[in-house]
């Protein structure tokens, strides 16, 4: 019987549930900025996502359980999509990979204030902000601190700069 993945290794089989540059943006884009129904998504996409793209990447991301769907109650044809803890826990991964963009590639000012304040703020700050994630897509305890208001105002503040 052969085995559904290329192989055993972690990096490997991460890369296989989020390997294609979709998933990590729609991941990214829930995280961060707290988009959670489709056309949200879709209208919000930095980088213009396809609406047939989009939707599979979601179905996917549900699918790998790291998104999960549930009805919207204002709206019986919307959905409400949430980070699951294992999404969750990508927050490190996410400051690493926006670390290693900074040092590395053409980034803008606007664009990379969170990565910035995320690479700054180092462990005690993922902490907090996944300790958010959970309250906000888990229905945890709120934490005092948000992170997320500190991470959109730098987002908001740099945006409003000329770049």
């Amino acid at each position: 019987m052969q085995s559904a993945h290329r192989s055993g290794c972690p990096i490997n089989l991460t890369l296989e549930m989020l390997g294609d540059r979709w998933s990590l943006i729609v991941i990214r884009d829930i995280m961060f900025g707290n988009r959670r129904h489709f056309r949200e998504l879709l209208n919000n996409s930095e980088e213009g996502i396809a609406s047939n793209i989009l939707a599979d990447r979601l179905k996917r991301l549900v699918a790998n359980g790291l998104l999960w769907k549930r009805a919207d109650p204002s709206h019986s044809q919307k959905s409400i999509y949430s980070l699951t803890e294992p999404a969750i826990q990508l927050v490190p991964v996410f400051a690493a990979m926006g670390a290693w963009g900074r040092r590395h590639t053409p980034v803008s000012r606007q664009l990379s204030v969170r990565a910035e304040l995320l690479e700054k703020g180092g462990p005690d700050l993922w902490e907090a902000f996944m300790a958010e994630l959970r309250s906000l897509h888990l229905d945890a305890p709120q934490p005092a601190r948000s992170v997320f208001a500190e991470l959109q105002a730098a987002y908001l503040e740099a945006m409003e700069k000329p770049a």
